[in-house]
């Protein structure tokens, strides 16, 4: 440092500079002796400067030398596009089709994830506390037949059509839909790319039961809308997660096949799901939600913490399990720009009849504040703290917690900050930390933090 003669230590990035230069070896500066901070940096520096820095991180690790540890290597970066496309055939109906790529890994063993990055990873499919709000729920591996999928390729993800049968009332099916698509969010921090960062603020998770919002169109399904009032809606739905399967494969694992959420429309894992939502006044609004859900397999399809796979501790994961589901939303807006919102759910797991008596239940909860215009028109911002799905009783051989686990209570704090660049681009910075990670005190205190950019044209 002491060789770049236009850096001084008062200069406000110099700390950030001296670990680069010192400690890594890189971004050392011109071969004149200065560094020009102050100047603008062209793309080409920058993917000079980059490259010169991963060499030596890849020099600095291949001879275990420069104190390089886990903590310097987390470094993660993801992209997801997509494309929807809307049609109408009436003018009053509506025809969604929506195609994605990303390269979010993960797979079946959760390789390569951000969850086992953080080991907080459940044993398969990594689902964890720690998943980002915009990560598909199974990444990297067609979750009904077990196959991997690689990064970046292109798939449908929506596939919805819905038409009016009367003044109030419309009807809807697809292929490939969730239960986001048809019940309205009520909570103002959903949005996978403009609000929350994390999974568990976007959504009540009584919706991501079954893989509501597995992010990659899971279930196909049909249902009604229906405005019984300016106030008053109601919404229902029925989605099968196997109907394009016709044959179960052959078992991988004890009482689990190869295509573990079963075969055929009525045949294996499924959810049925209503949503009633009450608008009493413009300033509030309340949502109400019930979902009857059936599983192959010993899960909850929520992908909101590792518990998610083995829902019932000590019972084997071949074991067909029965959810009842029931959760509430409000969000109230007392100021111009503020609105409180808060959200709770339960989730009752029971073993299939004749299998073993085994039952638990989850409960989550979530409060939170939402800024709107904050400080520039167009930019939101949210802080929010709550506890993640937890296994709050067990009964029968059902176990409170696996063996080896300190069981305590979770919590979720983050905050985050949309700035709006333009019209179609938006960065948002914002973080949140997992206190007794996966209710379990031997997991330390984790900070997921997210630079998150969005383009939408």
């Amino acid at each position: 440092m002491s060789q770049l003669s236009d850096v001084q230590p008062t200069d406000w990035a110099f700390g950030a500079l001296q670990s680069l230069v010192e400690r890594y070896g890189c971004i050392a500066g011109y071969p004149n002796g200065t560094f020009r901070g102050n100047r603008a940096l062209t793309r080409y520096e920058f993917a000079a400067g980059l490259n010169a820095c991963l060499d030596r991180v890849n020099e600095l690790i291949a001879t275990a030398s420069g104190g390089v540890g886990k903590e310097d290597l987390t470094i993660i970066l993801v992209d997801r596009a997509r494309l929807n496309l809307t049609t109408s055939f009436t003018g009053k109906d509506t025809l969604i089709t929506g195609l994605q790529a990303y390269n979010f890994l993960g797979g079946l063993e959760g390789r390569g994830s951000i969850q086992q990055g953080l080991g907080l990873a459940s044993p398969i499919l990594s689902s964890s506390s720690a998943r980002v709000g915009f990560e598909p729920q199974f990444p990297g591996i067609d979750v009904k037949t077990l196959t991997p999928t690689s990064a970046n390729d292109l798939e449908l993800y929506k596939l919805l059509y819905i038409f009016p049968a009367g003044n109030k009332l419309s009807l809807f099916a697809g292929t490939a839909a969730e239960v986001s698509d048809a019940f309205p969010a009520i909570t103002p921090f959903n949005g996978e790319g403009q609000e929350a960062i994390s999974r568990f603020a976007n959504l009540n998770p009584v919706q991501r039961v079954s893989g509501g919002t597995s992010g990659t169109g899971l279930a196909s399904a049909a249902g009604f809308i229906f405005n019984i009032s300016d106030a008053i809606d109601l919404r229902a739905l029925y989605g099968s997660v196997n109907a394009n399967i016709p044959n179960s494969a052959p078992d991988i694992l004890p009482s689990v096949s190869g295509t573990p959420l079963g075969s055929g429309l009525f045949g294996g894992s499924s959810v049925a799901a209503a949503q009633l939502t009450i608008r009493p006044s413009k300033n509030l609004d309340v949502a109400l939600n019930y979902a009857h859900s059936y599983h192959e397999i010993n899960i909850l399809g929520t992908g909101l913490v590792s518990a998610d796979i083995g829902s019932l501790a000590g019972v084997s994961l071949g074991t067909p399990v029965k959810l009842n589901s029931v959760g509430g939303t409000l969000t109230w807006r007392f100021a111009q720009k503020i609105a409180f919102s808060t959200y709770g759910a339960a989730i009752f797991v029971d073993a299939a009849p004749n299998r073993v008596d085994a039952t638990t239940t989850f409960t989550s909860w979530m409060v939170g504040l939402h800024f709107t215009d904050l400080f520039k028109e167009g930019n939101n911002a949210g802080i929010l703290f709550g506890q993640p799905l937890f296994r709050s009783s067990a009964d029968g051989v059902a176990q409170l917690a696996p063996a080896g686990e300190d069981r305590t209570t979770p919590y979720h704090l983050e905050a985050y900050y949309r700035f709006q660049l333009s019209d179609n681009i938006s960065i948002t910075p914002g973080a949140f930390v997992l206190f007794n990670p996966e209710a379990n005190s031997n997991n330390q205190t984790t900070t997921v933090g997210v630079l998150r950019t969005t383009f939408a044209f």
